[in-house]
């Protein structure tokens, strides 16, 4: 299991969207609240942005994310941290990683995805890992490296992008990569993505939480403060995002 978070709004550095608050990510990486698969997200961590200078300003969608992985938990990375102060973006796709059983610790695994304009993070594990490769993979996007890093969450990266290309709604691509994915084995599917314009996200088998403002909307797997503003989204549903613009939905399948 990991822990995400997404952030969309007026530029802030990475460091006050993933260091600074209370509860932050850095801190749910070695104590998070809600986690109830492992007790640590130790095994990786990535961090993507949009650069603000490429069009975000308005929440139109920018050019290719930018993103900083690494195969080592986050707290060790000292020199991400200082970085972190000096890049700013208005559109935030961060994880820390607790690898999945069977699966290496490999700077590849570490999430968020990135394929075209796209940044991709799935929360969860998949039961059935060899049924799902094999229906959802193919056809593999050749170019887009991330999806045959060896891991889980590839196979639902793999068709999330075939459905982007294809012209689907981002809501509506994470829906139907949910209901492909459960119709072929248990597992826990709490996706989470951007294009830089939007937020989309599905709660489905782990905690997911949103707060909201005119200015920004926040997506978490644990809310990073106290804040009474954070509302948890129920288990099942698809919720879409823009600052001052947020829906939720019942997954299709």
């Amino acid at each position: 299991m990991c822990r995400h978070v997404a952030y969309l709004g007026p530029p802030r550095t990475l460091h006050e969207l993933i260091y600074a608050p209370p509860h932050s990510l850095h801190t749910q990486s070695y104590a998070p609240r809600e986690q109830t698969h492992g007790t640590v997200n130790a095994d990786g961590f990535g961090v993507g942005w949009f650069d603000p200078d490429t069009g975000n300003g308005e929440h139109t969608a920018p050019a290719a994310p930018l993103r900083y992985r690494r195969a080592m938990p986050i707290w060790a990375d000292t020199s991400f941290a200082d970085t972190a102060r000096a890049v700013r973006s208005g559109c935030v796709v961060a994880a820390v990683r607790d690898g999945t059983v069977g699966f290496p610790v490999d700077e590849s695994c570490a999430q968020p995805f990135r394929g075209d304009n796209l940044l991709f993070s799935h929360n969860g594990a998949v039961s059935a890992d060899e049924a799902v490769t094999r229906e959802l993979a193919a056809p593999l996007p050749s170019e887009v490296v991330d999806a045959r890093a060896p891991v889980d969450s590839a196979p639902l990266f793999a068709m999330a992008i075939r459905l982007w290309r294809d012209g689907q709604p981002l809501g509506r691509v994470l829906s139907e990569v949910v209901g492909a994915a459960r119709a072929l084995s248990p597992g826990r599917y709490n996706l989470l993505a951007s294009e830089g314009a939007t937020l989309a996200a599905t709660a489905c088998g782990d905690t997911l939480y949103v707060r909201d403002t005119e200015e920004a909307v926040m997506l978490a797997s644990e809310p990073w403060d106290s804040d009474p503003a954070w509302q948890r989204v129920p288990d099942g549903s698809l919720i879409t995002a823009s600052p001052g613009a947020v829906t939720v939905t019942a997954l299709d399948h």
